[in-house]
């Protein structure tokens, strides 16, 4: 009887090695592709909507909790696998992007495509299955218009900034539904507007920063004529609009004095330095802003739900 290895069954053992260590090595390439670093925030703004939506006297429902962050995590993950997808030819020409997996050729087009596809159709069943209906939609819209409207759009129009904030504030509400199975509550849409002004200045300051990076790949992300007032007034408004709307949000969260002393201290500190990037113009001033946008945003939201108590 011919044992296992003249069988021709079995995959000789230096194989089996390089095809396990191929693996390995595309692991890093894998996670890259979800865009993990935007994910920690989307994972924090759908904790926060999940808690501030949830009965105050009542303890928060762990398991609804990680359910809701899991479901959301996969749709997002799906999501930025799709972006690099769709964006592999432009992210190729770009300093900034270059060595992003599709870009570099590390993966196949066609690795990003279908895992951003699974990622998205499991994210959104899951969703649907363990949390709730009205969760599993605003996800699913989310992937959509992120997808459908802001990345086409950032090659045509400047307004692809504003396009791209309505997808890009749905987390705390899809934490909101997740809780609540509602999303008309006031509460709710004033989380959802502090995000989606919240995303201005960050992405003003990020698109100031790689200005030439965009316009070498098409992006039209600045008009041809007035790109300082245009920066200014997308940076400023928003700043200090969002300083108005995270005071609301103390207002309907806690109304405590704390709350709204932090608020306001953090709130100044973000027009700082979005009036400092606004004034210099400069690559220092700009990664300041973005580095501040990107502190504002989890102590905001850890104010919001100390003060709920």
């Amino acid at each position: 009887m011919a044992g296992p290895s003249s069988s021709g069954l079995e995959i000789p053992r230096v194989q089996r090695r390089s095809l396990f260590g191929a693996v390995q090595a595309a692991v890093p390439d894998l996670v890259a592709l979800t865009k993990p670093e935007v994910n920690f925030l989307i994972v924090i703004a759908t904790f926060a909507g999940f808690c501030l939506g949830s009965p105050k006297n009542l303890p928060v429902p762990t398991g609804r909790l990680l359910n809701a962050l899991s479901g959301t995590l996969l749709v997002a993950s799906g999501t930025g696998a799709l972006n690099q997808y769709m964006e592999r030819r432009f992210d190729a020409q770009m300093r900034r992007t270059w060595r992003r997996p599709v870009a570099a050729g590390r993966l196949r087009p066609s690795t990003a495509r279908w895992l951003a596809i699974t990622l998205s159709v499991a994210g959104a069943v899951y969703l649907f299955i363990t949390v709730n209906a009205l969760s599993s939609i605003l996800a699913v819209l989310t992937l959509a218009s992120y997808s459908l409207v802001y990345t086409p759009l950032k090659r045509k129009s400047p307004l692809c900034t504003l396009a791209g904030a309505f997808p890009g504030a749905m987390p705390p509400l899809i934490g909101w539904a997740a809780a609540t199975g509602s999303i008309v509550s006031g509460k709710a849409w004033i989380l959802y507007a502090m995000l989606f002004l919240w995303q201005f200045p960050h992405f003003m300051a990020i698109a100031w920063m790689y200005r030439e990076d965009y316009a070498r790949a098409g992006y039209r992300i600045f008009p041809a004529e007035s790109q300082d007032s245009f920066m200014a007034w997308l940076t400023l408004f928003p700043s200090f609009a969002l300083l108005t709307a995270s005071l609301l949000a103390v207002t309907a969260s806690s109304a405590a004095l704390l709350q709204y002393s932090a608020t306001l201290i953090l709130g100044s500190v973000l027009i700082y330095y979005a009036t400092r990037q606004v004034f210099v113009q400069s690559r220092m001033a700009a990664q300041e802003l973005l580095k501040a946008t990107v502190i504002y945003l989890p102590l905001e939201f850890l104010i919001l739900l100390l003060g709920k108590g």
